[in-house]
């Protein structure tokens, strides 16, 4: 796919898309003050989004971390400005990474909840369920739409060769602040990281309120605070 210069105009007159600025900060705080941001996808004549819930942060150093493994072609959007948009495959489906601030370090968006707006109605959010059906081809509740980080990019109907190694084009895909943002996050190890590759550092965060709606709940049976996981002051958070 021919690479594709960002449109700088925004697509309704009130819309607030996040400035390339906004991504050019430390990767945690980044993964942080991402949870209530809005991801928007424009397909054909329809807006889908989906409102952030699960971040994780990612750094050069970090030996779970893809740039820990070098530069490759592949990978040059993790070493970057930030707002480069990475995209890679796991598990069979795509997954949406944000550049952050310094070469190597990202933000992974790990999973979403459907954002109904006068922008994105019911029409866009019955398309983000035809995308995203269940095993038994029904419709997914809402709340399990977006509920990982491939389920999320399967409703919004982002692809690897779509949008790797791209900036955003608020005539296409761009995050948006909404105005909503967290009460409490939840801070915790990342999901899915090998033994022996930094799996405890505690890079993964959720909003509280939709804990429930994450990949793993981290406030489950059995987890402890302080010991599995902490919980954080949105108030505390830089801006």
């Amino acid at each position: 796919m021919t690479p594709v210069q960002p449109t700088l105009s925004v697509p309704w007159p009130d819309a607030r898309p996040l400035p390339d600025t906004f991504f050019d900060r430390d990767a945690q705080l980044l993964a942080r003050e991402l949870l209530g941001k809005v991801i928007r996808h424009r397909v054909g004549a329809l807006w889908l989004s989906a409102r952030i819930i699960e971040t994780e942060a990612y750094y050069l150093v970090d030996k779970g971390s893809h740039a820990s493994l070098g530069y490759t072609e592949k990978r040059k959007a993790l070493f970057a400005d930030g707002g480069h948009i990475y995209m890679y495959y796991a598990r069979g489906g795509d997954s949406l990474n944000f550049s952050a601030q310094g070469p190597g370090n990202a933000v992974l968006i790990k999973s979403a909840h459907p954002w109904v707006d006068a922008f994105s109605g019911p029409d866009a959010l019955a398309a983000m369920q035809r995308n995203n059906p269940s095993s038994l081809g029904q419709p997914r509740a809402p709340e399990r739409l977006c509920a990982g980080q491939t389920l999320l990019c399967k409703a919004l109907a982002l692809k690897v060769p779509d949008w790797d190694a791209r900036r955003f084009d608020l005539q296409q895909l761009f995050v948006e602040d909404v105005g909503e943002r967290p009460h409490t996050i939840i801070q915790c190890a990342r999901l899915g990281i090998p033994k022996g590759r930094d799996e405890h550092l505690p890079y993964r965060f959720v909003d509280a309120a939709y804990a429930r709606h994450c990949t793993r709940n981290p406030l489950r049976r059995g987890q402890i605070e302080g010991r599995d996981y902490r919980l954080l002051s949105v108030s505390g958070a830089q801006r």
